[in-house]
């Protein structure tokens, strides 16, 4: 056991910025995630990222994928897990349900907006029913995000 200590954070919130840029939210629901050996210490750590990630369905369950979980430093070699493996979401039959029948309409897609500790030390991912912008969306965004930015600017 050498002096290498790794640092774990306790308050965890990873943002997946592109999303709320190529989406528009309708609905945010928050869900558990089935997570294996050494992926809590990753996240604890930090060593998350949501860039790509989406969910889907795979027969009754939802599921994330893409979402890239760094290997634990210390797990070892037969002790640690894959980086980007398909993980379960932790949703009640209700809330699968309604995202079920929503997905199937024209449009919609379940995006990961936001990872999370809770209080209780639990991994959960923010995922939100979503709608694909337009390319005038992103442009109307960026230009209210500029205004704001000039006005804040004219403050001080």
């Amino acid at each position: 056991m050498g002096g290498k200590k790794l640092e774990i954070k306790q308050k965890v919130k990873i943002k997946n910025r592109k999303a709320s840029h190529e989406y528009i939210f309708i609905e945010k629901f928050v869900a558990g995630i089935s997570l294996k050996g050494t992926e809590i210490k990753s996240i604890r750590m930090q060593k998350v990222s949501l860039q790509d990630a989406f969910c889907l369905f795979v027969g009754q369950e939802m599921i994330i994928r893409a979402m890239h979980i760094a290997p634990y430093e210390m797990g070892g070699s037969y002790n640690n897990h894959e980086a980007k493996a398909d993980r379960k979401l932790l949703l009640t039959k209700k809330e699968l349900g309604k995202l079920d029948r929503k997905i199937k309409e024209n449009g919609f897609t379940v995006v990961p907006t936001q990872l999370f500790i809770n209080d209780r030390g639990l991994a959960k991912v923010e995922i939100a029913l979503a709608k694909g912008k337009k390319l005038y969306d992103k442009r109307n965004d960026l230009k209210e995000k500029d205004q704001k930015r000039e006005i804040s600017k004219m403050k001080y």
